[in-house]
């Protein structure tokens, strides 16, 4: 149906050269970038004055966490589906619906998405901070991942991509690198997938914090899929070429303008909160684009913050097992300094230029080979 329709419009094009444009990949993400956007904004107040009176009490806030959140009781949760909703919309509309790559990435998005979706709605029933256990969104999470995986695996096989690239791991700055893993690639994937998820769901803590990061890296995989889904700029960068992952920059684009929409009613103070709904999503998105790209330890750089969000959690937990201290104020680490008494904007701004700077040194990895 897809490819019927692709054949109506390209002969639509033909009669009107105007249109012609839309068939170029940047013009039609610039295009995804505004449309995710302005559906954001335009469900606004409507949507958040519709939530707020659904979910009455809001999202509940953690007793023991720093005293300046006790500011935020009321604050409806679920905005995630403003970003997920502007993206949907973007990259129908945008987008190419023939390539399988977006197919996969938006599998991946809209599965955590109604996962995160779950666990908020069972956190604003029962008027508690725990949702779903750990273990049951881990092995949803891994379930789909690994279908993610499988799925890549399988059709960069069908495409003509360097012998073995399809369950082969990339390192950054060596340009004929490549780490062969068999099937074992698609543990690794899924891997890939569920840790980044889960990792941008622990930076969301503050109002902010987690969705500017996640457009900056957005940016940065947006031009990454760019240029390793083109066979001439990825020659001249010498990175491994994947057909087709180009269109893959419509989608970072629509997640881009989807959290600016979300950003504008997000912004202090906080009028709804992204919840799971839309961090697990966006998370699941930047591995499966990773993954897809064959990029995925750059993710490790660009996505650098979020890196950093999971491991102090990581090492807060298994130091208190062993000692029964602990090494931080509050896990995850942006809680850490506002213990120590920097205001809430103090950190997310710091956060923020971390986040940039980890972006554009993930980005050099393509020419310093």
């Amino acid at each position: 149906m897809f490819y019927l329709l692709y054949l109506y419009y390209a002969d639509v094009a033909h009669q009107y050269p105007l249109l012609n444009l839309i068939q170029y990949q940047t013009v039609r993400t610039a295009l995804a970038l505004a449309t995710a956007a302005i559906v954001a904004v335009a469900m606004g107040s409507r949507f958040i004055n519709w939530i707020r009176a659904k979910q009455g009490r809001g999202q509940p806030i953690r007793d023991d966490g720093p005293v300046s959140h006790l500011s935020k009781v009321g604050t409806p949760t679920m905005g995630g589906l403003m970003i997920l909703a502007g993206i949907g919309v973007a990259v129908f509309l945008w987008g190419d619906l023939t390539n399988p790559y977006i197919w996969i990435v938006s599998g991946v998005t809209a599965a955590f998405g109604v996962l995160g979706f779950i666990d908020d709605y069972a956190k604003v029933t029962k008027q508690t901070s725990a949702g779903l256990t750990s273990k049951q969104k881990l092995v949803a999470q891994t379930a789909v991942a690994v279908v993610a995986g499988v799925l890549t695996v399988l059709w960069m096989t069908a495409s003509p991509t360097s012998p073995g690239l399809e369950t082969s791991i990339a390192f950054p700055f060596f340009k004929a690198v490549l780490l062969n893993i068999g099937w074992f690639y698609v543990a690794f994937a899924a891997f890939t997938i569920v840790g980044f998820s889960n990792a941008v769901n622990l930076t969301d803590g503050l109002d902010g914090l987690a969705t500017v990061p996640v457009m900056m890296a957005a940016g940065a995989f947006g031009l990454i899929s760019y240029l390793a889904g083109n066979f001439v700029f990825s020659q001249y960068l010498q990175i491994h070429h994947v057909p087709g992952a180009g269109e893959l920059a419509i989608f970072c684009a629509a997640m881009i303008g989807g959290g600016a929409g979300f950003l504008w009613y997000n912004a202090p103070p906080a009028k709804i909160f992204m919840g799971d709904t839309g961090s697990l999503a966006l998370g699941g998105a930047l591995g499966a684009i990773a993954v897809t790209t064959k990029h995925e330890l750059v993710l490790g750089i660009v996505g650098g913050l979020f890196v950093m969000e999971a491991a102090s959690v990581m090492i807060q937990v298994g130091y208190y097992k062993l000692t029964k201290k602990r090494i931080f104020l509050m896990a995850p680490i942006h809680h850490h300094f506002e213990k120590m008494g920097w205001p809430e904007s103090t950190v997310v701004i710091r956060f923020w230029i971390i986040a940039g700077a980890l972006a554009l040194l993930g980005l050099s990895t393509l020419k310093l080979r």
